[in-house]
């Protein structure tokens, strides 16, 4: 059952699909609503399960499902997959790439390979000060917490 994303258990599984491009303003009407539609059909069978998403900075797509009192089987989670990668062949993004790095540069979000990213601290281009988004986090306490953090509090600061 889909409901507002405030509403949902600070122990809920988060999972966090960065973009490797910024949607565009025509495009966020429709994600959104595909990922509504995805969450409201998810798990229907099971009137305990609750889920909610974010979509934030037109780039990331965040699912969270509460399996407090409804466990989320491999099926589950293997649905939200295959509706993740449904999306990256629509839209021609990548979505599921873990060896990027995202951050802020002024207002701006920064997608950037690992690589890249590296590069970029050498050149001082990047700092401990520069904001990171540590999309490895599965909860929505560590979402609210420490998603969006200073490289310096990140596991990224080994690369200072």
């Amino acid at each position: 059952m889909f409901v507002d994303f405030s509403s949902i258990s600070e122990d809920a599984k988060i999972w966090i699909y960065p973009s490797s491009r910024k949607f565009y303003d025509t495009e966020t009407p429709e994600i959104e609503n595909l990922i509504q539609n995805f969450i409201e059909n998810w798990k229907t069978e099971d009137e305990n399960f609750k889920a909610s998403y974010q979509f934030l900075y037109n780039r990331f797509i965040i699912l969270c499902a509460d399996d407090s009192e409804s466990k989320l089987s491999n099926s589950d989670i293997d649905a939200s997959v295959s509706f993740i990668l449904e999306l990256q062949e629509k839209y021609d993004v990548m979505l599921l790439d873990k060896m990027n790095v995202c951050f802020k540069q002024g207002e701006f979000v920064q997608y950037k390979e690992l690589k890249d990213f590296k590069q970029l601290v050498k050149s001082k281009a990047v700092t401990g000060k520069s904001i990171v988004f540590d999309n490895l986090i599965n909860t929505k306490f560590d979402f609210e917490n420490y998603w969006e953090i200073p490289m310096e509090e990140s596991w990224y600061n080994r690369f200072l």
